[in-house]
């Protein structure tokens, strides 16, 4: 169990969610619904992310400036879940805010697939990539139970 692997697989579940929203219109049980499966499995990644990648990867200085990169857009994506949830979700607002927390989740994933997966394999050694990828699932699991 890599962590790479562990990410990716939560990830693809992210992506799904998102586009499947776009989908839905007005403030029907459909996407109040699909809001909720988004906002925790965000939560559990990004909480769980952060600890058992994230951490490891900003305690090394080829690495750490990318790793702050990317707990800053959690941040980012945070604030937007915030908004969203201020917003009535019938109106034209609610989309608007929510298609810009849609792009900012595909532009972190790829950029993490893409950019810091390829650093992370450069600083972690295979015994620490098994290691935190148990970890991480094991606080997933976790962290979706609660």
């Amino acid at each position: 169990m890599i962590i790479f692997d562990e990410l990716v697989k939560d990830h693809e579940t992210q992506r799904i969610i998102a586009d499947q929203i776009l989908e839905t219109q007005g403030d029907s049980t459909e996407r109040k619904q699909l809001w909720v499966n988004l906002k925790k499995e965000l939560t559990a990644h990004e909480e769980s992310e952060e600890r058992h990648f994230y951490i490891p990867l900003m305690q090394v200085d080829k690495s750490q400036e990318q790793a702050r990169h990317s707990v800053a857009e959690h941040h980012e994506m945070d604030e937007l879940v915030d908004k969203l949830d201020e917003t009535d979700m019938s109106t034209s607002a609610w989309l608007i805010y929510f298609r810009d927390l849609h792009e900012k989740i595909n532009h972190h994933l790829d950029e993490e697939e893409e950019d810091v997966f390829d650093l992370a394999k450069k600083v972690l050694n295979d015994q620490e990539i098994e290691r935190l990828g148990r970890e991480y699932r094991q606080m997933m699991q976790e962290k979706k139970k609660s």
